[in-house]
């Protein structure tokens, strides 16, 4: 089963700390700098933590994700509130290695390590050149990324365990050094209705590519400019940053 196939009901219980309100934030930050957009795409939706809430405030949000169970997701949290939204959404499924839309975007947001879910590197690029065309020039690109100290970090760590609210996991991940492939093996329990619990199991593969590689990638396919930064700020990338956040001008 594909990642976030079956527990997308579940998900934004799962995700409930994630820091939206962060990447968020850097976005605006990144948009001040380099100009407000109006038509925005968010690669690797999911189920609209991010877009839904742009929508709200009066953008114009194209949702994109693989996944047609965190699309509805999305969909029903979005009809619940956009009698009240300043701005649209649109929901498509497409592969990001691949996708396109009707109309130029001013900027394209990828958040919550969305790429590193490309194992592939040809699919990476694919991606890249995708996201390169669907950006009206002058536009911005704007993505974040786990680099190889942050999988090392899982692999040391590992297993996790969460228990409470009625849901229960336990996560183990196996880290492929020579790759910097990291395999997520998740057993989640969910209490329903009835007073049973229902398991699920997932598994969740990512890469980390090393940051100039990417920056190289980027620069080779026409972005003119590229800067990385870190802890959702404007502020230059160290070493042994957790999450590392590109900034790449069309």
């Amino acid at each position: 089963m594909s990642s976030y196939e079956q527990f997308a009901s579940v998900y934004d219980r799962l995700m409930a700390d994630m820091p939206y309100d962060r990447w968020l934030s850097f976005a605006k930050a990144v948009w001040e700098r380099y100009g407000v957009p109006q038509h925005v795409v968010d690669l690797g939706c999911g189920t609209g933590a991010i877009a839904i809430p742009l929508a709200s405030e009066g953008f114009d949000v194209t949702g994109i994700d693989l996944s047609a169970h965190m699309l509805e997701v999305a969909l029903s949290k979005w009809n619940e509130q956009c009698e009240s939204a300043r701005g649209s959404l649109k929901l498509e499924q497409q592969n990001i290695s691949s996708w396109s839309v009707d109309n130029s975007a001013d900027s394209i947001i990828s958040f919550c390590d969305c790429l590193n879910y490309i194992v592939d590197e040809d699919e990476l690029l694919a991606a890249l050149q995708a996201t390169y065309e669907g950006l009206k020039p002058g536009g911005t690109f704007i993505f974040d990324v786990h680099p190889v100290s942050r999988f090392e970090q899982y692999a040391a760590e590992q297993p996790f365990v969460y228990d409470e609210d009625g849901i229960a996991y336990q996560w183990i991940s196996d880290y492929d050094e020579d790759e910097h492939i990291i395999e997520h093996h998740l057993t989640i329990f969910v209490l329903g209705q009835d007073g049973r619990y229902s398991r699920i199991d997932e598994q969740h593969i990512q890469r980390a590519y090393p940051h100039m590689w990417l920056v190289g990638a980027l620069r080779e396919i026409g972005f003119h400019e590229v800067h990385i930064y870190q802890n959702f700020a404007l502020e230059q990338a160290e070493a042994d940053a957790e999450r590392l956040f590109f900034v790449a001008l069309k």
